[in-house]
């Protein structure tokens, strides 16, 4: 094996395609939800100025992907990444395609009360997002959590009419299971899964990346950083601010935190024999497991300050060898991680738990 085949990033970023039938895009996306809801208050300027430096990262003529969901702040998200745009230099902004989550019913307080797949609920929330986001089409759209009540070839259905209404390009999905994910892409092409992977969340890895591989289904892995357990930032006393879902998170919890953070300690030292940072291996690490594993992913950092961001984009700089990747994961084995990604209420909505 060559020196090119045997590490994780090469200094110049290539562009990475959402499965066989999905746009190419710079190797990281831009997670937005943290700037309108579930981390506690954000700050507007910032996360505009964060938006425009990741827009800016990629190299010319290479498209970026803007991740969001019409029920971050219900609304709020969208109309941040509008702004973002109209602000942002012409040539970035053309460049900028936009991956959308829909389906999430929330009340005015903010709880969740359950997910809407009806396709004509997929053509309401169509029309408002295009909207709150000030444009003619949707990059990617997809619906949050499988519905229950509504067969998923339904809802996928409903996203294929509005590809041909030319208001859709492409169509996700999100936190599928394999079964799941082979009848949807029986209707239609599936650019991509959007599911929860990294290093203390590889349930994936069993059933449900080889099928999308099967399938010629890209993976935008959101949760790489874990909510920030395994950036190497997070601390044991560290206090939450209000809002802040991490604290009813179970990784988050009593001895589950520190066992967490045990792990994030034997991953610095990997770091620093390196010479970069935790965040940087272990991003470096999921955007290893797409080239050198057979298939495409894109990791979708939640970065919400330019600082946050450069250092996130410098895991592309991360070379790792098979050493390497041997070390990391000695340091975080398969499976190590104490407590479940989400709160009991919020795994039962998980067609790719079941």
């Amino acid at each position: 094996m060559t020196t090119n085949e045997n590490t994780a990033a090469s200094t110049t970023p290539t562009a990475r395609r959402l499965g066989a039938t999905g746009p190419a895009v710079f190797p990281l996306g831009l997670g937005c939800m943290g700037m309108s809801a579930l981390y506690g208050e954000a700050d507007r300027v910032e996360s505009l100025a964060t938006i425009h430096a990741f827009l800016e990262a990629a190299p010319d003529g290479m498209d970026t992907l803007l991740d969001t969901g019409d029920f971050y702040g219900m609304g709020h998200n969208e109309l941040l990444i509008n702004e973002a745009l109209r602000t942002a230099p012409a040539a970035a902004r053309e460049r900028a395609l936009t991956s959308v989550k829909f389906g999430a019913l929330r009340t005015v307080e903010g709880a969740f009360t359950g997910y809407d797949g009806r396709p004509e609920a997929v053509k309401n929330f169509l029309a408002y997002s295009l909207q709150r986001l000030g444009r003619d089409h949707i990059d990617v759209y997809r619906i949050a959590r499988v519905d229950p009540d509504v067969p998923i070839e339904e809802t996928v259905g409903a996203i294929a009419e509005a590809v041909q209404a030319g208001h859709v390009r492409h169509i996700g999905l999100s936190e599928v299971g394999a079964d799941t994910l082979r009848r949807a892409a029986a209707v239609a092409p599936i650019s991509d899964l959007q599911i929860e992977y990294s290093l203390i969340s590889r349930g994936i890895e069993d059933r449900i990346l080889p099928t999308a591989r099967e399938l010629g289904v890209g993976i935008t892995a959101y949760g790489v950083l874990s909510r920030g357990l395994i950036s190497g930032h997070f601390s044991r006393d560290r206090a939450l601010a209000p809002g802040d879902f991490r604290g009813m998170s179970p990784r988050f919890q009593g001895d589950n935190l520190g066992r967490n953070l045990d792990l994030v300690e034997a991953l610095r030292k990997v770091a620093g024999e390196k010479g970069v940072t935790v965040a940087q291996i272990a991003i470096a690490w999921v955007l290893a497991q797409g080239p050198l594993r057979g298939a495409d992913i894109v990791p979708l950092v939640g970065a919400r300050r330019r600082d946050r961001l450069a250092e996130a984009l410098g895991a592309l700089r991360v070379e790792l060898t098979e050493a390497d990747l041997a070390a990391i994961e000695a340091a975080v084995p398969a499976g190590a991680a104490a407590g479940d990604r989400y709160p009991a209420a919020q795994m039962a909505h998980l067609d790719s738990e079941h």
